[in-house]
């Protein structure tokens, strides 16, 4: 019959024996990407070392950053510990992360922006004969920022129809749409403009061209696909 001590000793030979890292290093680079806190049991267990000198380690840690005046500070919230910017320095963060925003999106894909937020539910055609070019481009950027979804398909014509969403209401700080600027009485009357659709129509099928694998761009498309070159 084998013994509990005979079974123990059988187990702890068949663990791998991974060499460990230094405590401190290692916290500080699973506290980098750490996406939440995390708490003393789950650093430990990720770092290969002991609860105890877990949390000591991480005690002295956010203590240095403290006193060497960091950007940054370790902060133990919801039972865990993550990294953070320092309160003082928000304003140079909030400024970094707005203008890295705007910086992003042209100024067409900013006006094509607005005709969506101000005539909502709206179709491509119509956008494209409000602004009197080819938004396609633009408005696929804005469909991949999250900034417009598809809504739905308009019964008469069977085009797909574009509404802003809860994230372009995020970065503009408004809970909703009513309140924005009143800015609609400014744009064209949709119901007067059957020839700029008709136009537009036209141009988005236009007569066959004798070398379709390169079309020459025609000045009613967007230049960009809506976002600054880098």
């Amino acid at each position: 019959m084998t013994s509990v001590t005979e079974t123990e000793t059988e187990t702890q030979d068949t663990l791998v024996d991974v060499p460990r890292a230094p405590l401190r290093p290692s916290l500080e680079a699973v506290l980098m990407v750490a996406d939440q806190p995390l708490d003393a049991v789950a650093l430990a267990t990720a770092v290969g070392h002991p609860v105890e000198g877990v949390v000591a380690e991480l005690q002295l840690l956010a203590e240095e950053y403290d006193e060497q005046g960091r950007g940054f500070e370790l902060r133990q919230v919801a039972g865990g510990w993550r990294y953070y910017t320092r309160e003082e320095y928000a304003a140079v963060v909030e400024a970094f992360v707005l203008e890295g925003q705007q910086a992003r999106l042209t100024q067409a894909a900013l006006e094509t922006l607005a005709v969506v937020a101000y005539k909502q539910p709206v179709s491509r055609a119509r956008v494209s004969a409000i602004r009197g070019v080819n938004v396609d481009g633009v408005m696929r950027t804005l469909l991949t920022r999250g900034l417009v979804e598809e809504v739905g398909v308009d019964e008469s014509t069977g085009a797909h129809l574009y509404r802003t969403t809860g994230f372009f209401l995020e970065r503009i700080g408004v809970q909703s749409l009513d309140e924005l600027p009143e800015l609609a009485p400014y744009l064209p009357d949709l119901a007067d403009m059957e020839d700029e659709l008709e136009a537009v129509a036209s141009r988005s099928h236009p007569e066959p061209h004798p070398h379709p694998e390169t079309p020459e761009p025609g000045p009613s498309t967007e230049p960009d696909g809506g976002t600054e070159p880098t």
